[in-house]
């Protein structure tokens, strides 16, 4: 099955007031692992659970979803996203969050990753303070990463921001707030 609309919201579950917890885009291919009602449980390509409304599927293969691989920078590929709204489980130019911004970064050079920031950093391979570099990523949290950035150099950082007084993809100096909370640098 594959995405049949624009956008369709994946929740945590099978209601519409449910968390959502990724969104699917168009002719992007999920495993229907169930159904309920008017939901289907789903895997993502990038083996995401969830709950997404049955009518926004459909059989019809629309061919590639994913670009070939390709050469370029994950950084400026975010920076597509540059002043787009915050939105917790988004992956779009109207909303998106901080891990769905590197995944999108990621996906728009034909590589798949993983879709939240503790999921991509345990992806990753760690790098030094002194070994990094602009595009290397870092994430935040206590007891495990609940924010990713990635590295602009020069202090600097692009993110997906939901904190009070910002709420949209930034390009910044490193806030303190974040700096107290780093877990740890690396690279895909």
């Amino acid at each position: 099955m594959v995405c049949a609309v624009e956008v369709a919201s994946v929740r945590a579950e099978p209601r519409h007031d449910a968390e959502q917890v990724t969104q699917l885009l168009r002719g992007e291919p999920v495993l229907v692992e169930s159904a309920q009602g008017d939901w289907s449980k789903i895997r993502t390509a990038y083996d995401y659970p969830g709950w997404v409304e049955s009518v926004c599927l459909t059989e019809v293969d629309p061919g590639d979803w994913l670009p070939s691989p390709q050469e370029g920078s994950p950084v400026e590929e975010a920076r597509r996203y540059l002043g787009a709204p915050y939105e917790w489980g988004g992956m779009t130019k109207t909303g998106i969050d901080c891990s769905g911004l590197v995944h999108m970064a990621y996906r728009h050079l034909g590589r798949l990753v993983l879709r939240d920031a503790d999921q991509q950093e345990a992806a990753g391979v760690e790098v030094s303070d002194a070994e990094l570099r602009p595009g290397d990523l870092i994430t935040y949290g206590e007891a495990k990463a609940d924010h990713i950035a990635f590295w602009r150099g020069e202090g600097r950082i692009l993110h997906a921001s939901g904190r009070d007084g910002v709420n949209r993809v930034v390009d910044e100096a490193e806030p303190p707030v974040l700096q107290s909370r780093r877990r740890r640098v690396f690279r895909l």
